[in-house]
């Protein structure tokens, strides 16, 4: 190997298989280059960053979350609670946590799944409508204030809807 000190107090080392590790003295950063186009920058804070050849970037921060950004502009975050964020390249968010809840975003609505089978959605113009899993539904429309609409299913009943 091959090591270049600077006189900014720089280090530069080359090694036989070609990776390239360069020391930032002043920043504190050490950013490594390996023969496959992998490069890693590693922070003073424990802050890592892993720069892949296809353009893909996985950032791990000190707290344990991990954060992936893609080449195709879809992202995802990985949370030490076990909570998954994923974006699409469109803007859609999905939410997975740990408790088995799962959460999508979208420029439309915003729903919840429950580990149940009952699945809640609230609207861009306020209506929120809960889909129990025993078939039961239960709609809000908030467009004229006050106004409460149930519609209510059982599969073993009729369907009833009431207006408030």
């Amino acid at each position: 190997s091959v090591t270049v000190t600077f006189f900014n107090g720089d280090v530069k080392r080359t090694l036989a298989d070609g990776t390239v590790i360069y020391y930032h003295c002043e920043a504190q950063t050490t950013h490594s280059t390996y023969p496959s186009g992998l490069e890693v920058v590693q922070f003073p804070n424990n802050q890592r960053e892993k720069h892949h050849p296809d353009g893909t970037r996985e950032i791990s921060f000190p707290d344990g979350t991990v954060k992936i950004l893609h080449c195709d502009g879809r992202e995802e975050s990985i949370f030490p609670d076990g909570t998954v964020v994923k974006i699409s390249q469109h803007g859609e968010k999905m939410v997975e946590f740990a408790n088995g809840q799962r959460e999508i975003h979208t420029s439309q609505y915003k729903r919840r799944m429950y580990p149940d089978g009952t699945v809640k959605t609230v609207y861009t113009n306020g209506r929120q409508e809960t889909k129990f899993s025993s078939g039961r539904v239960c709609i809000k429309n908030n467009e004229e204030k006050g106004k409460l609409e149930i519609a209510s299913y059982d599969p073993f009943k009729h369907l009833s809807l009431t207006i408030y």
